[in-house]
């Protein structure tokens, strides 16, 4: 049995988060905070160091009801601008902006992969801490995705950060999702990339296949004690299905 069978046997729904697991992202938001923090302070640190201050962020105000406004509060605190942080986010928004309707695309396979499973009678859902606007570009502006496997086209569902009042790693999305869906755990599985992703899941009962990405590379200890697969890439998966 190749993995890609292992993965879905028995499966009705599959769940995917975005950022990291189906699109090339990571980096995007990486520059993003970077070009943000030289504007901020005049230099900025590397950028593992970045994603490190935001992720880590990010998991102190999981429970907060608008946890980049307070990502964007400790930039203002840690660099001490003079910005308001709502003023900060909202330059941290223009920034990405851009490089989310022309940089980001899928990774190798996923679009095809994504396009397997509809025509296979699949239900797919996203899954994804990011937020709506964000979405929102890569549904109705950029060309990459629009011209691969569209988000309308193949998601009956999508969730974000808005739909939920605790991001990952609390389990809430996927527990909301299961609910809606009308599906037990059992019956679904979740694609993910991130430790707090990979949490998430696991603490809703979820199978998951952990896709790797280099950005989580300093989790993967964690990641792979976690996961009930790993997979190297979509692409990876497809071909094995052809031998």
């Amino acid at each position: 049995m190749s993995l890609k069978d292992d993965i879905l046997r028995g499966r009705k729904a599959v769940l995917f988060d975005l950022d990291g697991t189906l699109l090339d992202s990571i980096g995007v938001w990486n520059a993003t905070d970077e070009t943000l923090i030289r504007a901020l302070a005049g230099a900025a640190p590397d950028r593992a160091a970045i994603q490190r201050f935001r992720d880590e962020s990010l998991s102190l105000f999981r429970d907060d009801p608008e946890p980049y406004f307070r990502y964007c509060q400790r930039l203002k605190e840690k660099y001490k601008s003079p910005l308001p942080p709502g003023e900060i986010q909202s330059r941290r928004y223009a920034i990405a902006r851009t490089y989310l309707e022309e940089a980001v695309d899928y990774k190798p396979g996923a679009a095809a992969f994504l396009r397997t499973l509809k025509e296979a009678g699949y239900i797919l859902a996203l899954t994804t801490t990011g937020r709506r606007w964000s979405i929102e570009s890569y549904r109705t502006k950029n060309r990459n995705i629009l011209d691969k496997a569209p988000l309308d086209d193949v998601f009956e569902r999508v969730y974000t950060c808005e739909d939920v009042q605790n991001i990952k790693p609390d389990p809430e999305i996927y527990l909301r999702a299961l609910g809606d869906l009308g599906l037990s755990a059992e019956e679904c599985v979740v694609f993910e990339d991130s430790l707090a992703g990979v949490q998430a899941a696991k603490g809703a009962g979820l199978a998951v296949a952990a896709v790797y990405d280099a950005y989580s590379d300093p989790d993967r200890a964690a990641i792979n004690a976690l996961a009930d697969w790993r997979v190297d890439s979509f692409a990876a998966l497809e071909m094995e299905e052809k031998k």
